[in-house]
């Protein structure tokens, strides 16, 4: 298991065989084989319209391919993807998922790894390192896990390590995160024309302090925004059934007109909110605090109101 107690990989042991750095590692939170069976249940509990999520699953995969058959100068793909828009709408959650999807549509001989990294440890190093920490990274850590085949490498929140330099200030920020930002761009290159069988999957809650050089450098830039209403019903209905598994009284919240009436009033609420609007909900009475299968539709609708006004 890794350090944060999540399962390392839900293959059968003999195909363990391929090497994962320690999380000691600078900046690295995560690290695991795919396909993973908790990161399959992310890819299950994204709501996007439209058929979007086959859409960035298959288009990942096809610059997978093209990638390894066309040389770089001719196609030039840096195999990054890159996903903006508020907090608390699913793009962590999204890149987990699509890491796992992505491991199970490219068939090869060798496993998946994935690589997680909490950017916020790098660009927080002491005075003067941040630079070589985030060479470290690439040069050393993704380096070598990428030798031994496919990888997904998560940067979470990539603004930390790519802030625009056009907005930096050498009066107020150290010539060393300046640098740093070179090195996280020259790694992306590197990487992009050494090692054709890796994905980043970046996300950011402002793109607009992400360096201009980095949105150039991604092959997609996908927007997650607030839940629409189908989208609002859909998470709540997912919510109340997982309730519903362990309280079976809650199945009443699951009445399609029930559902359609929760979803009309949360307008403004992302995925995150929207689902513990649950917990709020079993809050408001004696009886169903005790037993959340008892939440009545009235407190549900209560709590969700309370949330869409700021007041949870």
């Amino acid at each position: 298991m890794s350090r944060n107690g999540h399962l390392r990989s839900t293959a059968p042991a003999a195909q363990q065989l391929r090497p994962l750095p320690s999380l000691d590692h600078a900046g690295l939170s995560d690290a695991r084989l795919l396909p993973d069976a908790d990161f399959a249940a992310y890819w299950d509990a994204v709501v996007l319209p439209n058929g979007d999520k086959n859409r960035i699953a298959q288009t990942a995969a096809a610059g997978f391919v093209l990638r390894r058959s066309i040389a770089f100068e001719r196609l030039p793909l840096h195999g990054v993807i890159l996903l903006v828009g508020p907090p608390g709408t699913g793009k962590t959650t999204l890149a987990r998922g699509l890491a796992d999807r992505l491991a199970k549509l490219i068939c090869g001989p060798s496993q998946f790894a994935y690589l997680e990294i909490d950017a916020h440890t790098l660009a927080s190093s002491s005075l003067g390192r941040s630079q070589q920490a985030v060479q470290q990274l690439f040069d050393t850590t993704i380096a070598e896990v990428a030798a031994g085949g496919p990888l997904v490498v998560l940067l979470d929140e990539v603004e930390t390590i790519a802030t625009d330099r056009g907005q930096l200030s050498f009066d107020a920020n150290p010539a060393d995160v300046h640098r740093a930002v070179d090195a996280a761009l020259i790694g992306l290159d590197r990487v992009a024309r050494t090692r054709r069988d890796v994905l980043f999957v970046a996300t950011s809650n402002f793109p607009a302090a992400i360096d201009g050089a980095l949105m150039s450098r991604a092959d997609l830039v996908i927007s997650v925004d607030l839940p629409t209403l189908q989208a609002r019903k859909a998470i709540l209905a997912d919510t109340i059934t997982a309730l519903a598994e362990a309280y079976p009284g809650a199945r009443r919240l699951l009445a399609d007109d029930l559902l359609d009436r929760a979803a009309a009033v949360s307008e403004g609420l992302d995925g995150r909110r929207l689902r513990k609007v649950i917990a709020a909900a079993a809050g408001r009475n004696a009886v169903s605090t005790v037993d959340p299968g008892e939440i009545t539709f009235d407190d549900l609708q209560a709590a969700i109101g309370d949330a869409t006004n700021g007041a949870l």
